[in-house]
């Protein structure tokens, strides 16, 4: 009995020193670095800040002044996935992290946490399937954030196509509306992709990466994942809240097989999935899957 006494003792002082450590992780932002061949050859590089999954609420005064401090790596694009939203009054304190960034040209799309504010709920069920909204969501102020962003000149992607200058690049973008809502609509066609083509959606859904895809893309920015938010050491995300596959859950891969870079990545095209800054309030943990913003650097191809 004493041996059994001492390991639930031991047991329980670990999950104590797990859970004390996602509490710090979760605050623990860092900036990522990746890059992918994208461009024709002889073009300039462009970067682009990608950012997702804030999930804000007034009184995160410390993530709002990271987000804020972002601009330092001065962008030539900035991509927001959704998801900035966490509380009825977070619209205005939203738009004060991003203030900075509205300096610099800028798409977005929504994500249901723009729409619908988080409930709490048995983590667990994560685990069984992606999440679903209840009938008693409260609503959030999205019409505030889409005029504070669209005010300083961001292009609202919600099923819609835009263009920008950026870089000595034309850019063309096509975004969707929340997948994970079922709100996505590809919008109206259009063969003009400009130099580039971007494809933006908030939850990367299969079929929303295939309707990008097919819709000329060269890269698709998505989040909703969290990069699992809960992971496995050495094994990564248990779930990806969506039907995208675990190994895909953040990070640079291709879609729908290898990278374009890579042997057998031919017909595929760049997806970069961010891990997210934020988490539900209700559930305010990272376990090896640090919140994350991403400069996305796009190189010219070899000739």
């Amino acid at each position: 009995m004493g041996a059994l006494t001492r390991a639930a003792g031991a047991t329980t002082v670990v999950g104590a020193g797990v859970l004390a450590w996602s509490l710090v992780e979760a605050r623990s932002y860092a900036v990522r670095q990746v890059a992918a061949p994208v461009l024709d050859p002889g073009s300039r590089p462009l970067r682009i800040l990608h950012l997702s999954d804030l999930h804000v609420t007034p009184s995160q005064r410390g993530k709002i002044a990271w987000v804020r401090s972002l601009a330092r790596f001065r962008p030539d694009l900035v991509v927001d996935t959704g998801d900035n939203l966490a509380h009825v009054d977070a619209a205005p304190a939203a738009l004060e992290a991003l203030e900075p960034l509205l300096d610099f040209p800028g798409v977005f799309v929504h994500g249901s946490n723009d729409y619908f504010g988080p409930r709490p709920k048995n983590p667990l069920t994560y685990l069984v399937s992606p999440t679903r909204l209840r009938g008693d969501a409260v609503e959030l102020d999205h019409a505030a954030l889409t005029s504070g962003l669209t005010g300083r000149g961001w292009l609202d992607l919600n099923n819609a196509r835009g263009t920008l200058e950026v870089a000595g690049s034309r850019v063309t973008f096509a975004g969707l509306d929340d997948p994970h809502l079922g709100r996505d609509a590809m919008p109206a066609p259009d063969t003009d992709r400009g130099d580039l083509r971007i494809g933006v959606a908030h939850a990367p859904y299969a079929h929303a990466l295939e309707a990008l895809a097919a819709d000329g893309a060269s890269v698709i920015l998505a989040g909703h994942t969290h990069g699992g938010q809960v992971c496995v050491p050495g094994y990564g995300a248990l779930v990806t809240n969506c039907d995208l596959d675990t190994s895909r859950a953040k990070g640079l891969h291709g879609w729908p097989g290898a990278r374009p870079d890579q042997p057998g990545g031919e017909d595929s095209v760049w997806l970069h999935v961010s891990a997210g800054v934020g988490t539900s309030p209700y559930t305010p943990i990272r376990v090896a899957c640090r919140p994350e913003a991403t400069m996305l650097t796009l190189l010219p191809r070899r000739a």
